[in-house]
C-alpha cells in the first residue's frame, strides 16, 4: 500500500508539473509558435508574423526570432528579462532611429554584435539602410543636445563684453566731461556778468 502511495504522488506530481509547463508555454507563445528545446527552455520562432509590437517575452525563452515583421522599435526594458537567451534575430525590421532605438542598441551590443549589424534602420529617411551598429547618439531625433561652450569661446565672448563695456564708459565719460565744461563756463559767464555789473 504505502508503494502504491508514493506511485500515486509521484504521478500526481508529474501531473501538476506537466500542466504547470503547458501553462507557460501557453503564457509565453501566445503570439508565436514555441517549441520545446532538448535542455530546459523554449524556442520563440516568431518569423513572419507580420507583428507591429513587441510579444511578452519570458526568461525561459533561450532562441527568438522575429525577424522579418514590422517591428519599429523596443520598449525600454522589454529584453530585459531574456536572462537565459542564446540565440536572437531582429532582422528585416522597419526600424525607426530616434532616440528610443538607443535601448535596443546597446542591448544588442551586449549581447552580440553580429546581431547589432543585421539590424537596419528604415526611418528616418536620412538614417535609411544604416545598422544600428553605425549610429551615433548626436544622429539620433530627440538625442541631440546643444554642445557645451570650450574655454577658448568664453574667453572670446567675455573679451568682447569687456571691450564694449570699457567703449561705453569712454563715451560716458566724454559726456560727462563735456557736459561739465559747459556747465563750468556757464558758471563763469554768469559770475563774471554779475561782477561787471556791479562795477559798472
Amino acid at each position: 500500500p504505502s508503494g502504491n502511495t508514493a506511485t500515486i504522488i509521484s504521478m500526481i506530481k508529474g501531473l501538476i508539473m506537466l500542466l504547470l509547463l503547458n501553462t507557460t508555454q501557453a503564457w509565453i507563445c501566445m503570439l508565436c509558435p514555441c517549441k520545446t528545446l532538448d535542455s530546459w527552455g523554449w524556442a520563440a520562432n516568431c518569423n513572419l508574423m507580420e507583428l507591429k509590437e513587441m510579444p511578452h517575452l519570458n526568461s525561459s525563452i533561450k532562441i527568438l526570432h522575429l525577424q522579418n515583421n514590422n517591428l519599429t522599435t523596443v520598449p525600454l526594458g522589454a529584453l530585459d528579462s531574456l536572462t537565459n537567451l542564446e540565440e536572437i534575430n531582429f532582422s528585416n525590421n522597419p526600424w525607426h532611429c530616434d532616440c528610443s532605438i538607443l535601448y535596443l542598441k546597446e542591448w544588442l551590443a551586449d549581447f552580440n554584435k553580429s546581431s547589432l549589424a543585421k539590424a537596419i534602420c528604415a526611418t528616418p529617411a536620412s538614417l535609411n539602410m544604416k545598422a544600428l551598429s553605425q549610429l551615433k547618439g548626436n544622429e539620433l531625433e530627440g538625442c541631440r543636445k546643444p554642445l557645451p561652450i570650450s574655454c577658448h569661446d568664453f574667453f572670446w565672448r567675455d573679451f568682447g563684453l569687456i571691450i564694449l563695456a570699457i567703449v561705453v564708459l569712454i563715451l560716458a565719460a566724454c559726456v560727462l566731461i563735456m557736459h561739465c565744461h559747459g556747465f563750468y563756463y556757464l558758471i563763469r559767464t554768469i559770475s563774471l556778468k554779475i561782477v561787471l555789473g556791479l562795477f559798472f
